[in-house]
């Protein structure tokens, strides 16, 4: 066995399980990134993945890993970033470990991520979101299911590995309703429910006669519904939606863009983004300022409430006849 594979276990055992105590969610998209890279390694190298040392994870193999996650997988700048964060995180560790790839390691550190464009979120009007709540056929059992978790993942704002990790006994429809949620980083936060959403739940809640322990939202069989599966059941409603509101024929809408829903209607109740940011369970209220960049109508209130300069419009004419033919070209 080659040092990388020790190397490797031990990065997830030891310092992922022991010294970080990373969540499930980080364990499992680390995993998925070391699995496509020694995959990637033995097509480029014909070694098999327990005979890869070290030095067959040079800087220019790594790189040709991450051009391969665009060009060939497709993957965003941003999934290409959050695999090399996690190729940083081993090398780091592994250079207390081998000493003696220190120079390989440092070269490998030493790429940098890759900057892209940040374009305003993707979010849905009033009229597409109840557009897309009538979607479902509410005479099926999975029509209700998948009405109920619209309306939650609407209201609440709950990212989607929230959303599926809801059991019953996080739903509290007493005084005070509300639903808890064990959110990003490990934290708790608890997030009150409206009326609406408190019948359609417990009307949900009658229906699914189940132990406290399990999913709120459930397939067939009773196991938790997966991230495909809230993308595809979104998808088919979105386009079954699109026959009564056109407007989303033309929106790409993923389960987050339902997350931005949320916030967008916080925000243009007159809700303040420290309380947006808690609510969506923001680590830092900043990150709350992209919901400001996509509501135009609140930038149109506000340029409303200024008064334009005073002057006149004006065109610009060329002195001489030369540069009038350039400017004209």
């Amino acid at each position: 066995m080659s040092a990388l594979a020790p190397t490797l276990e031990a990065f997830f055992t030891d310092r992922l399980a022991r010294q970080r105590q990373a969540s499930p969610h980080t364990v499992a998209a680390y995993r998925d990134t070391f699995r496509l890279l020694v995959g990637f390694a033995q097509a480029r190298t014909g070694k098999a993945p327990c005979q890869l040392d070290l030095a067959d994870l040079d800087a220019p193999l790594v790189g040709a890993f991450l051009d391969h996650l665009e060009h060939e997988r497709h993957n965003s700048v941003r999934t290409r970033n959050a695999r090399l964060a996690a190729v940083h995180s081993l090398f780091g560790y592994a250079a207390l470990r081998h000493p003696e790839h220190a120079a390989l390691i440092a070269r490998v550190l030493a790429i940098p991520v890759k900057r892209h464009e940040r374009a305003l979120v993707t979010f849905l009007t009033e009229t597409e979101v109840d557009a897309l709540l009538a979607a479902p056929d509410r005479t099926s059992w999975r029509g209700r299911r998948d009405h109920a978790l619209l309306v939650v993942a609407v209201q609440c704002g709950l990212r989607v590995s929230e959303l599926i990790g809801l059991t019953r006994a996080d739903i509290h429809l007493g005084s005070g309703a509300h639903l808890l949620c064990h959110g990003k980083g490990r934290k708790e936060r608890a997030t009150p429910l409206t009326k609406t959403t408190v019948g359609v739940v417990r009307a949900w809640l009658e229906e699914r006669h189940a132990p406290p322990a399990d999913p709120l939202f459930a397939t067939n069989r009773g196991t938790p519904l997966s991230r495909d599966a809230v993308a595809k059941l979104l998808a088919k409603y979105v386009a079954a939606a699109g026959d009564t509101c056109p407007s989303l024929r033309n929106k790409s809408v993923s389960p987050h863009a339902l997350r931005h829903t949320s916030a967008m209607q916080l925000l243009r109740a007159g809700v303040d983004t420290t309380v947006i940011a808690l609510w969506l369970g923001h680590e830092q209220v900043d990150t709350t300022a992209i919901y400001l960049h996509a509501d135009l109508s609140l930038k149109e209130r506000a340029i409303a409430r200024t008064a334009p300069p005073h002057t006149a419009p004006g065109r610009y004419r060329a002195p001489d006849t030369l540069l009038a033919f350039l400017d004209g070209l």
